[in-house]
């Protein structure tokens, strides 16, 4: 494979462009886990003996929490101009429940959605979210993150992040967190009048990098795909989350190594 421009490099001084066709491996890598891997079985959580600087020493499974040189989350800076395509979001579906797992609240879809990603199709799984968020942007941390999780015929992951700050209340979530369960394990029927699209933001411009589940098995091999625009949350709504997480449930940012970060 061609060398890549060092990462650290002053691109106020030299844009590179990338075909982003040369970054398609992160697609073709192979993961050994389901989409609901998310949940390890060992005892894993954001504090005390469960925390993430723990987790590799859990459960032989996740060792590579520790060793993998591809971890997400990471702070996205020193950022390369590349030519992404665009992508194709088919989004005309409605949620089916929102579950506590223990770990954050998730909302699982009807099928039928799935974005296109350089003519390669990603089927929309499930969306979670993270309070404060994983990923940072140039240093930032946003109060909460969404991931939109999808999975191809061969169970290779990409994940659509969302990023929101505290501001006006979101409408598109409004109708989740009015059937919000607050306790691990409970989960209810949502509203069939949201179409998940509502959840987007307008403008689709995106980062782009190689990584990992940010939860055990931290299985790596995952295409990573960050809206570059953040949406806004009310402190009423953030607040209602994290009442159910009793606690941050965010993985610290990891070493980014040699990593491209595309945009």
């Amino acid at each position: 494979m061609a060398s890549h421009p060092r990462i650290g490099q002053d691109l106020s001084m030299k844009k590179t462009v990338i075909p982003a066709s040369l970054f398609a491996f992160s697609i073709l890598l192979t993961s050994s886990y389901a989409v609901t891997a998310e949940q390890s079985h060992s005892k894993w959580g954001y504090d005390g003996a469960g925390a993430p600087s723990h987790w590799s020493t859990l459960d032989p499974a996740n060792q590579i929490c520790g060793t993998g040189k591809n971890q997400s989350p990471i702070n996205l800076t020193n950022r390369i101009e590349a030519d992404l395509s665009p992508i194709e979001f088919h989004y005309d579906v409605t949620a089916k429940d929102i579950v506590n797992n223990g770990h954050t609240v998730q909302i699982n879809l009807n099928s039928g959605a799935y974005i296109n990603l350089d003519n390669h199709r990603f089927d929309l799984i499930q969306m979670h979210f993270h309070a404060p968020s994983e990923n940072h942007i140039d240093g930032k941390s946003f109060a909460l993150e969404a991931h939109l999780v999808h999975a191809d015929k061969d169970k290779n992951l990409a994940v659509v992040a969302i990023m929101y700050d505290i501001g006006t209340e979101n409408t598109a979530l409004a109708s989740f967190w009015t059937n919000m369960p607050h306790m691990a394990g409970d989960s209810k029927a949502t509203p069939n009048n949201t179409n998940i699209a509502s959840v987007l933001s307008e403008d689709r411009d995106y980062y782009r990098f190689n990584g990992s589940l940010t939860t055990p098995p931290c299985s790596e091999g995952v295409t990573w795909l960050v809206q570059k625009q953040p949406q806004t949350i009310s402190d009423a709504q953030l607040k209602a989350f994290t009442g159910t997480q009793h606690g941050p449930n965010n993985r610290p940012v990891q070493s980014v190594f040699a990593r491209p970060i595309l945009q």
